[in-house]
């Protein structure tokens, strides 16, 4: 009797056991934008309050910064994006909901999960090569002509991301299928689609499907969820004579180069950091002028952290003028104090203003309306060079490309004569 007692109990035990493990790993997910869906990964790990959960930006994970299972019920919070997902597992499915607060209002998108299907995948038959740089005809308010195209293809799956002055739209992954390629991403602040459909001319017809496309169309289209573009391979632009993209080093520019670079604010806590301090004179410094509410913000602050902590027993300082919303401001900058803690932040992270007040509080910038925007100063207190946005690893080779003038840029001023007067 007791040996059977001891073997339903075993039972029950290895059941529990089964059952608080079963959310653990990979999940397939779907949210929407407007009438399309959003395919896109999720992981989770841990229980009680040392849950976790991972979104993907390309392969680039995301983690959130807490979390708690309860149950059948769990909540994330990915603080430095101000996200929360929510879910509830029922019959081996999840079903929840992400939300994000953001300079736009942000968003809350539900979305459902299951396991990965242990079905193998087909590859797609006579699949069009669309892998390399391309660039998209567009004239934004920023004054671009055209944005940039990344593609890189193995068979039928693709990854790709959309570059822009500001930065890039992320890693968007996925395959062809049904004579096009679908790619999405969820992560962080960017839940996006592309759809890319190749055309017998060579050009790429393209639907960008986006939460904030809204804030991208003409007057009056409020409930606008896509875009459409077109594609077109570097030299068939040049030949049909479109304009190149931007070059982000002379996007900005300051209104007098003989002119020091001068900025005096406070951190979170009000202690006030100034370009006068014994801290920045006759140093190389990297300010960058940011937002925690902006992604490409987020891709910059991850690699100025290694720069700052690679060069600065060199000289160098760096020092982020964040611009955050009111909001923030009045909720005691909790997505900033979230930012720091999470990239591992140790350079000054001062308050400059809001958003609206960024050309006031940086007087000295021609043209400055990009997010991020990176000012190279050197030792004298000038500016030397200023970089508008950054290129993400989504953007490959051109985030590569940056890197290197990035550091090329910082041993150059590194080397000149450190008593220089500022």
């Amino acid at each position: 009797m007791m040996k059977r007692l001891l073997s339903v109990l075993a039972v029950v035990a290895t059941s529990a056991v089964a059952q608080a493990g079963t959310i653990d790993g990979a999940w397939e997910a779907k949210s929407s934008i407007g009438e399309v869906d959003v395919p896109f990964k999720v992981e989770f790990s841990g229980d009680g309050a040392n849950f976790k959960g991972t979104l993907f930006d390309g392969d680039v994970p995301v983690t959130s910064t807490s979390g708690k299972l309860e149950g059948d019920t769990f909540v994330l919070k990915f603080d430095h994006f101000l996200g929360k997902l929510k879910g509830t597992i029922k019959d081996g499915r999840i079903e929840g909901t992400y939300s994000n607060v953001g300079r736009e209002g942000g968003y809350t998108h539900e979305f459902s999960a299951v396991r990965p299907s242990n079905k193998p995948v087909v590859a797609a038959k006579d699949v069009p090569s669309i892998d390399g740089q391309w660039e998209i005809p567009h004239e934004s308010a920023k004054g671009e002509k055209a944005w940039r195209l990344i593609i890189h293809q193995k068979g039928d799956e693709a990854s790709a991301t959309i570059l822009r002055i500001d930065g890039d739209t992320g890693g968007l992954k996925g395959r062809y299928q049904d004579g096009k390629f679908i790619l999405s991403l969820f992560a962080g602040s960017k839940v996006l689609r592309l759809d890319v459909v190749p055309t017998k001319d060579g050009t790429l017809d393209l639907t960008l499907h986006s939460t904030y496309a809204k804030f991208l169309t003409k007057s009056g289209e409020t409930d606008k969820t896509y875009l459409k573009y077109v594609a077109y391979r570097p030299a068939d632009a040049r030949a049909k004579g479109l304009p190149e993209p931007t070059d982000p080093l002379k996007h900005t520019t300051v209104r007098n180069a003989s002119e020091r670079f001068k900025f005096q604010f406070p951190d979170v806590d009000g202690k006030v950091y100034s370009s006068e301090d014994a801290k920045f004179k006759g140093k190389v410094v990297v300010a960058v002028v940011t937002g925690t509410w902006c992604p490409n913000c987020h891709d910059e602050a991850q690699y100025l952290v290694e720069l700052h902590k690679k060069y600065r027993d060199q000289g160098l300082e760096v020092v982020a003028l964040d611009f955050e919303e009111n909001e923030q401001q009045e909720q005691n900058y909790k997505r900033v104090r979230a930012f720091v803690k999470h990239y591992g932040v140790e350079y000054p992270y001062l308050i400059a203003g809001a958003p609206l007040e960024m050309w006031t509080k940086v007087p000295q910038a021609v043209n400055l309306n990009t997010w991020p925007a990176t000012f190279f100063i050197g030792r004298d207190g000038l500016v030397k060079q200023i970089h508008a946005g950054f290129a993400s690893p989504a953007s490959a080779e051109l985030n590569t490309e940056l890197k290197k003038q990035f550091t090329e840029t910082i041993e150059k001023l590194l080397s000149e004569n450190s008593t220089a007067s500022r």
